[in-house]
């Protein structure tokens, strides 16, 4: 009983004096900091101390780097020392050369020539292999190490470059309008006055060699009658025994002919007038061709009289329209006469229509910065009217047969375009790419990547801030040890999970 009682004194002493030399602090927090070292001493075997260029970082924000101990200014946290990465984590030498995988031989001071096989570039020099881990060469420095499990947990995709085509989508709107060359007037080449008239309303529809209108001219009932005494004088010289006089009157029979012809008489007319042989009062002009009267000169035109060349209806085929469409100026290099467009309509919701770019106009709209292209279209129905609203969409192919890598797998740096590709499981080499073109999700690129390479679509950019941590430690490293970058010879450190 009496030991149990000097145990539960002994026990309350000590603790009452520990409580006492944590409140005072006499020797001030050293005797903490010489636990920790104690501690990281027995666990590591490598004594933590401050050495000189020593670097302090937050556990829990890696971007607060500084060169002395003390706490972080986001959230409190004590510092930890950065751990010098070539001495916790020995430098893995580079393997021999004969053992190394050579991906290709390239020129060292023309790096877009390239080769399969070792030699001498155009400019003379020696070809250097390029190898498939990337040390040794000027990107060695990218070169990151993740743990597979740890790739496997961020859910790292990759694809594989390939040579594809890449389509060019161009969208505009346009409007439909009348075609220049299926545009039509209806006149008289002699004067005379319209008796009677079929047609006599704008946006009707006729047909081809259908009657507008019957018009009596003194001068056609004139030439008629010319026409028939010629056929009737051929008639009674075929028994004749000069044939010369019956050459002369079958001349005058055609002259006269051709005069019915030159003024617009059809030959189904000529023909009409041979068969009853008895001049017209009045003849019918008809239409030229099937389509719409889009303009008539007046209100009424029976009972007007006529001169020869006065416009008297305008009728437009409508077999085929235009689409006039706008398109931006950067846009119009892409764009060529007999390329196919594809064409949606209000109208017709649903429906594409296929049309072919007809001409490219040579002038820009100033105040829109459009240039307009019309398109040829189909329009058998006679469906399609005059500035009916139009989506346009033009494909056409801005970069054949080259590198090309989904969107998703560039990295858009400012200055410089980034791309991640894996090496091997685990091992990942940032590279700076040139691109090219660019259409459905894809990227041309013309430089910096090969065929095969396997390149990283999702996560990438943290693969990539692992490598911007590495570079922002080692400038700091560098900047503390008096402002002299790493020897080139040298390979970065890699950063290990």
């Amino acid at each position: 009983m009496r030991r149990s009682l000097l145990v539960s004194l002994l026990s309350f002493l000590a603790g009452i004096l520990g409580m006492g030399i944590v409140l005072l602090n006499p020797m001030g927090w050293s005797w903490a900091d010489s636990i920790h070292h104690f501690l990281a001493d027995s666990f590591t075997g490598q004594p933590i101390e401050q050495k000189e260029g020593q670097l302090w970082t937050c556990g829990m924000h890696p971007q607060v780097i500084q060169d002395e101990p003390g706490t972080c200014p986001i959230c409190g946290m004590n510092l930890i020392p950065v751990r010098d990465t070539t001495a916790s984590t020995p430098h893995v030498a580079a393997p021999a050369d004969e053992e190394r995988e050579i991906l290709y031989y390239r020129d060292p001071m023309d790096p877009t020539y390239t080769s399969d096989q070792p030699g001498e570039s155009p400019t003379g020099r020696d070809l250097v292999p390029v190898y498939a881990d990337g040390l040794g060469s000027p990107q060695a420095g990218n070169l990151v190490r993740i743990d597979p499990s740890f790739v496997q947990t961020i859910g790292v995709q990759t694809t594989t470059v390939e040579r594809t085509d890449i389509p060019f989508t161009v969208r505009s709107v346009g409007n439909v309008s009348y075609s220049d060359d299926q545009l039509y007037w209806v006149t008289t080449k002699y004067e005379g006055w319209i008796e009677k008239v079929y047609v006599n309303y704008t946006g009707a529809t006729v047909q081809r060699g259908e009657r507008l209108f019957e018009i009596y001219s003194p001068q056609l009932v004139t030439t008629q009658k010319e026409y028939l005494d010629a056929l009737n004088y051929v008639g009674r010289l075929r028994s004749t025994d000069y044939p010369e006089i019956e050459k002369r009157a079958v001349s005058l029979l055609k002259a006269t002919r051709e005069k019915l012809r030159y003024w617009d008489i059809s030959e189904e007319q000529i023909q009409e007038l041979e068969r009853t042989r008895r001049p017209q009062r009045t003849l019918p002009v008809v239409s030229p061709v099937s389509g719409q009267v889009i303009e008539k000169m007046n209100q009424s035109l029976e009972g007007m009289f006529v001169r020869p060349g006065m416009n008297l209806y305008r009728i437009v085929d409508l077999s085929t329209v235009l689409i006039e469409a706008d398109v931006f100026e950067n846009q119009i290099p892409w764009l060529k006469e007999g390329q196919t467009a594809l064409i949606e309509f209000p109208y017709s919701p649903g429906r594409q229509f296929r049309g072919t770019i007809r001409h490219v106009y040579p002038y820009l709209d100033a105040r829109s910065r459009t240039m307009k292209v019309s398109i040829l279209l189909s329009n058998p129905g006679f469906d399609l009217r005059k500035d009916m609203y139009a989506d346009v969409t033009f494909d056409v192919p801005s970069a054949r047969n080259v590198l090309a890598v989904p969107e998703e797998a560039v990295l858009f740096s400012g200055e410089r375009n980034l791309v991640v590709t894996m090496l091997h499981e685990g091992e990942f080499l940032i590279k700076e790419v040139t691109l090219g073109m660019n259409g459905k999700g894809l990227y041309e690129v013309r430089e910096g990547l090969r065929e095969g390479e396997r390149v990283v679509t999702s996560s990438q950019f943290l693969i990539d801030s692992e490598s911007r941590l590495k570079e922002a430690i080692q400038k700091m490293a560098s900047s503390r040890s008096g402002g002299q970058e790493p020897a080139p010879a040298e390979p970065a450190p890699v950063h290990q999970h």
